[in-house]
């Protein structure tokens, strides 16, 4: 059976129940009917026309009355990593080819950092049926090394993706870089214990409320406000201490206390440093000092 004579409506399901099935290892019919808005008879139909397309790609489990991703899967439609991080991230683009054109001239900086599709997908349904993974993992600091991680959170940190996940090695949840990520296979025969579940997190449940302004020290503030949209002055942030210097770097904040970092692209300064105390990723901030360091 090919997709030629398929209409383009109904194809764009076929590819919603593909990357459901890739990146989260299951789909069932109230999904689609959910997603598309069609009646419970015409999902059926177009999980059976998928079923018929690929036969490998996708197996009927009777306890569940759902479909499972098949031990064989071979993908029917092209996705890219940046098209699959951001349906995973906002539900946004199933039905949008990668030879689709921008109605309006749009440049985008290029990516440098894309993660294996098959790692990626291996994670995401890790995450979605909260499963246990043995990883290969490169670290700078201590070279290769066999982990087991449970995985249930991604990051974009703006610069590249990361998982964010319990490591059984370390005994400490942790942020691990999609690419340096490889072989990752589901231990079936381990499941996520209580403290390696997200809630016992504690940089991810704690919230933290950063108070941006202008950098003292940059001319035209007031352009500054234009930019970020300071409309009283200042923006108030609400961010996971998992991901707060990530957010800092990105958009080069002077973290420092005395607003001491010089340069063009420090448009903004952390104005309630102490904000960050105990945050475990302010290390990433730009000019943060430590109570030790500030001490000294």
């Amino acid at each position: 059976m090919s997709l030629a004579p398929i209409p383009q409506s109904q194809q764009d399901r076929l590819r919603h129940i593909e990357l459901r099935l890739r990146f989260l290892g299951e789909v069932r019919r109230p999904d689609v009917m959910l997603r598309f808005g069609i009646q419970s008879a015409a999902a059926s139909r177009d999980l059976a026309v998928y079923r018929d397309l690929a036969p490998q790609n996708i197996e009927f489990d009777s306890r569940s009355k759902g479909y499972l991703l098949g031990s064989a899967f071979s993908p029917l439609f092209p996705t890219s990593a940046d098209q699959a991080l951001a349906w995973l991230a906002e539900q946004l683009g199933d039905a949008i080819a990668p030879s689709s054109e921008s109605l309006l001239p749009c440049l985008m900086p290029s990516c440098l950092s894309h993660p294996d599709l098959e790692v990626l997908a291996c994670i995401t349904r890790a995450i979605h049926l909260k499963q246990v993974l043995d990883i290969r993992y490169h670290s700078i600091s201590s070279g290769a090394s066999q982990r087991q991680i449970v995985p249930f959170a991604l990051l974009d940190t703006g610069l590249r993706w990361h998982v964010r996940a319990f490591d059984r090695k370390s005994n400490e949840f942790r942020d691990f870089v999609l690419t340096r990520i490889q072989a990752p296979n589901v231990q079936a025969e381990s499941s996520p214990q209580r403290h390696e579940t997200p809630e016992h997190d504690a940089q991810w449940a704690r919230i933290v409320e950063l108070d941006l302004v202008p950098h003292p020290d940059q001319p035209r503030p007031e352009i500054t406000r234009m930019d970020y949209g300071l409309h009283d002055g200042s923006l108030r942030l609400k961010l996971r201490a998992a991901i707060a210097g990530y957010v800092l770097r990105k958009w080069s904040v002077d973290c420092s206390p005395d607003h001491r970092l010089r340069g063009p692209e420090y448009r903004l300064w952390l104005k309630n440093h102490l904000s960050l105390y105990g945050v475990e990723t302010a290390v990433l901030a730009p000019g943060y000092l430590s109570n030790k360091e500030l001490a000294a």
